[in-house]
């Protein structure tokens, strides 16, 4: 996805200077190529937010509670562990945050995985819950009840801390990117807007 909205932030910022193309040969070919940005754009970003905000249910997958007992707010993270012939890689999800009594539903695909781990943070750096989960048997969803401030394993945590710290720098990393890809897009809108008129 990173690369598509780097083309699109190139490509709308391309757009911008074909704007001045007005007359000659080239003026049909840049209007042209501004409105296939702008539609492509528009299609990538809809398609984009329509996903990310469907049910996030796998095909063939576990499904995993997790219910915060604590007297707190904890912004959770699933790390699923992918392990394969020669490697393992740790695969962070943001879970998000659960108020106490409260309970949130996601999905594992543990078609390469029998493991995964929840972190817990209260406020943004200060981790204050960790637990390692077998799944032995993937027939059977998955309930996990934080009852208790603990970390099952210093080292397994520092390794999650920093999935966790890289997931949420990409993570920012993409939003800046979305948000000039956002701002060049109304830019060009409004151009083009204009020039109706």
């Amino acid at each position: 996805m990173t690369l598509i909205i780097f083309i699109i932030f190139l490509a709308s910022v391309l757009s911008l200077v074909l704007f001045k193309v007005k007359s000659g040969s080239m003026a049909k070919w840049a209007k042209l190529f501004r409105i296939v940005t702008v539609v492509f754009s528009i299609s990538v970003f809809t398609y984009w937010f329509i996903k990310k905000s469907a049910v996030a249910f796998v095909d063939n997958s576990v499904g995993l509670q997790v219910i915060n007992k604590l007297p707190q707010a904890l912004d959770f993270y699933l790390i699923n562990v992918n392990k394969s012939d020669k490697n393992i890689t740790l695969e962070p999800k943001h879970i998000g945050k659960i108020r106490p009594e409260y309970y949130r539903i996601e999905y594992l695909k543990m078609d390469k995985s029998d493991e995964y781990w929840i972190v817990g943070y209260l406020g943004k750096k200060n981790l204050v819950y960790f637990s390692q989960h077998s799944v032995p048997n993937k027939n059977i969803d998955q309930i996990v009840e934080v009852q208790n401030y603990i970390n099952q394993s210093m080292k397994l945590s520092e390794s999650a801390k920093k999935q966790v710290d890289a997931y949420n720098y990409e993570n920012t990393k993409l939003g800046i990117w979305i948000a000039l890809d956002f701002l060049l897009l109304f830019l060009n809108l409004a151009l083009f807007l204009k020039k109706n008129k």
